[in-house]
């Protein structure tokens, strides 16, 4: 399974039919709990895509976040939608999903972002992604608002070794519909 090949490519890219077939793979590794506003937050760029016998088996994404970090907007890749078909786990699909999306982070943005759940937080942690340890909020229509409930799964990459922000400065993401992380 390992040989499968990696195709990047970006939303406008993407027609329905493809479209379809990630939201499909997303309700059913998610099982249900996948809703619109977070397929929302999965479009807009770049796709890293793996088919098996013409069949989409897994996915992630990476997607333009601005974050504010001691009164400077870092350009952020957000990981977004990271799925792999539940016949096909732990082939190693996973982490070539993220090598993928984290290319893309080394060669467009500062740092990379995601927000883990509890079965992802191991693959994170073995890539080298590393859980921020600061405050976390969201510069919402109405000001800024704490999301102390998103400490603890919000991790961070730096590209190429970089250094990571400062957890004393905490970290302040932009505003979307859904949930905001």
């Amino acid at each position: 399974m390992s040989d499968a090949p990696i195709r990047l490519l970006h939303t406008s890219q993407l027609g329905p039919e493809a479209l379809d077939g990630i939201r499909a793979l997303l309700g059913r590794a998610f099982e249900g709990d996948f809703c619109d506003a977070d397929f929302e937050h999965a479009l807009g760029g770049m796709h890293a895509l793996v088919h098996r016998d013409g069949e989409l088996v897994a996915h992630g994404s990476v997607v333009q976040r601005r974050v504010v970090h001691r009164g400077r907007a870092l350009r952020t890749g957000y990981v977004e939608a990271v799925a792999v078909r539940a016949d096909r786990r732990r082939q190693g699909l996973g982490a070539r999903v993220m090598a993928a999306l984290e290319e893309v982070i080394a060669r467009a943005y500062d740092l990379g972002a995601l927000s883990a759940s509890d079965a992802g937080a191991a693959l994170y942690d073995a890539r080298g992604w590393t859980v921020w340890g600061g405050r976390i909020g969201t510069l919402a229509p109405p000001g800024p608002r704490a999301l102390p409930e998103e400490e603890g799964s919000t991790y961070l990459w730096a590209p190429d070794g970089g250094t990571l922000p400062d957890p004393a400065g905490g970290l302040w993401f932009d505003w979307r519909n859904g949930d905001v992380l």
